[in-house]
C-alpha cells in the first residue's frame, strides 16, 4: 500500500537527481524521473527504505507532442472542395 498520493505540482524538480522527488520520512527523497512518468508510472520509490508514493498526474503532459501530432495529420483525410 502506498504511504501517500500526491500532486505531482507538489514535488520538486531535482536537477542533479533528474526526477521530481518529495521528502521521505525516513529523511531521503522519493524519485520519479520523466522517463517513467511517460511510460505510465505512477510510483515513486525512495531509495533509502521501503517507502513509496502514488504520484498523481496527467500523463498527456509527458508524452512526445511532436510524435503525436504527426500521427494526427496521416490520419486526416483530403476533402475535396467543390
Amino acid at each position: 500500500m502506498s504511504y501517500d498520493d500526491v500532486e505531482i505540482e507538489d514535488m520538486e524538480w531535482n536537477e542533479e537527481l533528474k526526477a521530481f522527488t518529495y521528502p521521505c520520512p525516513c529523511g531521503d527523497l522519493f524519485q520519479i524521473t520523466k522517463e517513467e512518468l511517460k511510460i505510465g508510472e505512477e510510483i515513486a520509490r525512495c531509495p533509502s527504505c521501503s517507502l513509496y508514493i502514488t504520484v498523481i498526474y496527467n500523463m498527456e503532459d509527458f508524452t512526445d507532442q511532436k510524435s503525436k501530432s504527426s500521427i494526427d495529420q496521416s490520419k486526416q483525410q483530403p476533402v475535396a472542395v467543390a
